[in-house]
C-alpha cells in the first residue's frame, strides 16, 4: 500500500512542485537540453540489485544537504531497514530530530523525538512556509522524484552535475541557476552538491559526482523499494512456466506417441 501511495501521490505532488521550484524562462527553450548521459546503476539489468553500501551513504547526503529543502514525505524511518540500517541505527537516526508528537496537556501541538514509526520529518510545516523560504519556488518531494521524471536516475544524476556558469549573452532571470541539463536551463534550486561537502564513514571520496550518484542510489530506492523482491518473483515466474512448458510438451508426446 505504500508503494501505490508513493505513485499516485508522487506524481500528483511531483508535477506540482516541479511547476513551481524549476521555472523555465522561455517556453521555446524548453526542449533544447541534451538528454542525460547514461550512467551505470547497480540495479540495471534483469539481476541487477542496490548497491546498499552507495544507498547509505546517499542517505547521508540526504539527510546533511538535500532535507534542508526536500521532503520525503511517502517515508518513514523504519523503513530504513531496507537499505540495510540496523534497528538500533535506525532508532538512533530517529531520535536524532523532533517531529510532531501529538498535543499537550493544553491541548497545544508539541515536537518530541522521532521513532521508527515517525514519517521522516519535513523541512517546513507546511507548502506556504516552504514557498515563504524559497522566494515562492516550492522544492518537491523527492519520495518518488526518480520515477516522476523522464530519465529517471539519469536525469536526477544529471541535473546534479549540470550547474555552471550561463554561456555568454544568456540572460538570467533574478533567482535563476543555470543548468545544463535542465529544460530552459533555468532552475530555481542553486547547485546544492560541493567537493568535500559531507565526510562518509567508510571514507569514500566525497566529490560531487559521488555524492550525486550515491544520493540518486538512496532516491530509486525510497521510490522503488520492492524492485528486487519484483525481481525475484518474476524470475520464479519465468522458470516455471519454463518448467510447465517443457512438462506439458513431454505430455503431448507421450499421449500422442501411439497416433500415426
Amino acid at each position: 500500500m505504500r508503494v501505490l501511495r508513493s505513485l499516485f501521490a508522487g506524481m500528483l505532488s511531483a508535477g506540482l512542485a516541479a511547476a513551481s521550484f524549476a521555472v523555465i524562462a522561455d517556453p521555446a527553450m524548453a526542449q533544447d537540453a541534451p538528454p542525460p548521459p547514461h550512467q551505470e546503476w547497480s540495479w540495471d539489468g534483469m539481476f541487477g540489485t542496490y548497491d546498499l553500501a552507495a544507498a547509505q551513504r546517499g542517505f547521508k547526503v540526504y539527510s546533511e544537504v538535500c532535507a534542508a529543502c526536500h521532503s520525503l514525505k511517502e517515508l518513514h524511518y523504519r523503513d530504513l531497514a531496507g537499505i540495510g540500517l540496523s534497528p538500533d541505527q535506525i532508532k538512533a537516526v530517529a531520535a536524532a530530530v523532533t517531529v510532531p508528537d501529538g498535543l499537550d496537556d493544553q491541548g497545544n501541538p508539541k515536537d518530541g523525538p522521532g521513532t521508527p514509526a515517525s514519517q521522516f520529518k519535513l523541512p517546513f510545516p507546511n507548502d506556504v512556509a516552504g514557498r515563504a523560504a524559497h522566494n515562492g519556488a516550492l522544492p518537491p518531494d523527492l519520495s518518488v522524484i526518480v520515477n516522476a521524471r523522464e530519465g529517471h536516475a539519469d536525469y536526477i544524476y544529471a541535473i546534479l552535475n549540470g550547474f555552471a556558469d550561463p554561456p555568454a549573452g544568456m540572460k538570467m532571470q533574478d533567482g535563476m541557476n543555470y543548468n545544463k541539463y535542465f529544460p530552459g536551463h533555468q532552475i530555481a534550486m542553486p547547485q546544492p552538491l560541493h567537493d568535500g561537502q559531507v565526510t562518509y564513514d567508510d571514507g569514500t571520496p566525497t566529490n560531487v559526482a559521488q555524492m550525486s550518484h550515491d544520493v540518486v542510489t538512496f532516491l530509486a530506492w525510497a521510490a522503488n523499494p520492492e524492485l528486487v523482491q519484483r525481481k525475484q518473483i518474476g524470475m520464479r515466474a519465468v522458470l516455471f512456466l519454463m518448467l510447465m512448458t517443457g512438462l506439458t510438451y513431454a505430455v503431448k508426446r507421450k499421449v500422442w506417441s501411439d497416433v500415426h
